[in-house]
């Protein structure tokens, strides 16, 4: 029945976009030619979910919603526009048959102007909604940011955390183009790099081609990192319960093979002299997602004075716990949000996703009471092939001793 539901929007949103493309051609090959693809582009997508396919939204499947979704948003910008035309029309023959009772009633055409601009702005989603599947989501951009604590030990005045989020290895496809994340994140030059979950989008053998690549990320202090919500296997189907615990725990072995250091409800200290700060761990917490992080267990035997940083994948778990816990957790990294992978951002002045309608905290540095979360957009991709607007990042964060600047 949903599909049904789903073809008759789809069937509306086309027929406004038809009539957009007869009001400014007469060509009937274009007619044909933009009908054979929206029809051909429909069809794949219906085929992609209505086959089994174990690897969920990757492979054939995301292409398929990449395709879809650069075909159906200029449509709804189409229909939005013209039904708003179509509105006015139809005041102005009300008018006109009231202000005329005996003239013959007409409904005025649709004016040609009107298609043209419309088109023209449905065209910019369009190839912008391509551009990233071809090119943005490779887009790597290092974001560095400098946060001030008053109670950093003296030691740590200058420490530099790379972090990264969300791989989502299965939907790789560019062995080249990885290299070149992973270059950008060595450069850093960090003393620590830190993953904040979700390695895979479902199994532990999406990292089998690229364990080699991901185990060449280094730094002094090591390489820590958690799980996030697709790195248990919710999202397939299992032969057994028995298969999906096997499935997790090659995952984190797969953490140690790359060296990494995986935190699991627990912490590690690093120490410089007499100074330490914590790298606290949790599995995944969020809500309306997998809530199995024990936040007490991780920091067990850890005091309210000492420096701690918290790695937690999901950033409403800040919102809901972290933020208001006695033993103050200086600085929460999280993920998860990818920033819907789809956006504006002009840096300073601008910042827009459809990720802030369902996360109050979606992409970038936040700061309450002294207690900074910074919100990673993502390293990879899911479901749609593509980054637009919301690049994929590498952050660099680095600690400084003193007041938050005014």
């Amino acid at each position: 029945m949903r599909w049904i539901i789903f073809v008759v929007i789809y069937v509306i949103l086309d027929i406004y976009a038809y009539q957009a493309f007869k009001t400014v051609t007469r060509h009937s090959w274009i007619y044909f030619i933009y009908l054979a693809l929206s029809l051909g582009v429909l069809g794949y997508l219906l085929y992609q979910f209505n086959v089994p396919e174990k690897q969920g939204l990757t492979g054939a499947r995301s292409y398929a919603i990449g395709f879809f979704l650069a075909f159906f948003v200029p449509k709804l910008i189409l229909f939005v526009l013209l039904f708003g035309e179509d509105l006015v029309r139809l005041v102005v023959s009300g008018f006109q048959k009231l202000a005329h009772s005996n003239a013959d009633y007409s409904l005025p055409s649709r004016r040609k102007f009107v298609s043209q601009i419309a088109m023209g702005i449905a065209a910019i989603p369009f190839a912008s909604l391509l551009y990233g599947m071809y090119q943005g989501r490779y887009n790597y951009k290092v974001l560095k940011y400098v946060l001030n604590f008053d109670d950093l030990p003296e030691a740590f005045d200058g420490y530099r955390i790379t972090q990264i989020s969300d791989i989502h290895s299965g939907s790789f496809d560019n062995p080249e183009k990885i290299r070149y994340g992973i270059d950008l994140i060595n450069e850093q030059k960090s003393d620590a790099v830190m993953f904040t979950g979700d390695l895979v989008n479902n199994t532990a053998s999406e990292m089998d081609p690229w364990k080699e690549v991901f185990s060449t990320i280094s730094a002094p202090d090591g390489v820590f990192s958690v799980l996030g919500n697709h790195d248990y296997g919710d999202y397939v189907n299992w032969e057994s319960a028995t298969a999906k615990k096997a499935n997790l725990e090659a995952l984190k072995g797969v953490h140690r093979e790359m060296g990494w250091n995986l935190l699991l409800d627990e912490h590690k200290k690093i120490t410089r002299g007499s100074d330490a700060i914590a790298i606290v761990g949790v599995e995944n917490w969020g809500a309306g997602f997998k809530q199995v992080g024990d936040l007490n267990k991780a920091a067990r035997e850890l005091s309210e004075e000492e420096f701690k940083i918290l790695l937690s994948h999901d950033p409403s778990h800040w919102q809901e716990k972290v933020k208001k816990d006695q033993k103050k957790f200086h600085l929460t990294l999280s993920g998860h949000t990818h920033g819907m992978q789809f956006g504006i951002e002009i840096p300073g002045w601008f910042k827009w996703s459809p990720a802030q309608y369902r996360y109050e905290h979606w992409a970038g540095i936040y700061n309450e009471a002294g207690r900074f979360l910074n919100v990673n957009r993502g390293f990879g991709f899911l479901a749609y092939p593509g980054r637009v607007g919301i690049w994929p990042e590498v952050s660099v964060i680095e600690l400084r001793k003193g007041p938050k600047p005014a």
